[in-house]
């Protein structure tokens, strides 16, 4: 297991001692037991805000490691429905079942699918932009921002910083390295 900073992810606590939006996020998160009601499906926050690249839009992103979508499409329905603007849905392309709804002024995004947590892009891409934020500093965390304020997605933001050709989905793996493991 790699001993960097990059881990830490794989656990919330890390919110508790973030910005403002993180540590409403993990009290939210553990308050409504979203990763316990979750935690057969080995859950991991991932996303703009765990790094603090977040906008005003930013919800908080889970994925989940699904081997059974029905299951999974019942077990978001039992313990999400009624919760506002509760929807799910399929996509047959990457073979998920996603449910979004909203909680203290967080929409969530809930994500599954049969690939392990730690292996799915969400995660990858959030280990490596995580990592380029911190070897770039402050100033290169402030203009991803700004891109993001400007419509760009997170990945495109910093394919277009890095000067990267090609899917930025793709290219972005180019900078990847360990990963950590249980």
């Amino acid at each position: 297991m790699l001993k960097d900073e990059t881990c830490k992810f794989l656990n919330i606590d890390y919110l508790k001692t973030g910005n403002k939006k993180q540590i409403k996020a993990y009290i939210t998160l553990t308050e409504n037991k979203i990763l316990e009601k979750l935690s057969a499906y080995d859950p991991i926050l991932v996303g703009t805000i765990p790094i603090h690249i977040d906008i005003a839009s930013s919800d908080l992103d889970i994925i989940c490691y699904v081997k059974d979508m029905v299951e999974f499409s019942q077990t978001l329905g039992l313990h999400f429905r009624n919760k506002a603007g509760f929807t799910i849905s399929e996509n047959s392309v990457l073979k998920s079942t996603k449910a979004n709804f909203f909680i203290d002024g967080f929409e969530f995004e809930i994500f599954g699918q049969n690939i392990p947590t730690i292996e799915q892009y969400a995660y990858r891409h959030m280990l490596i932009e995580d990592r380029l934020l911190r070897e770039k500093g402050e100033l290169f965390r402030i203009e991803i921002i700004k891109l993001k304020k400007q419509g760009i997605k997170t990945e495109p933001a910093f394919a277009h910083l890095l000067g990267l050709k090609g899917n930025p989905f793709e290219a972005l793996l180019q900078f990847e390295s360990d990963k950590c493991h249980d």
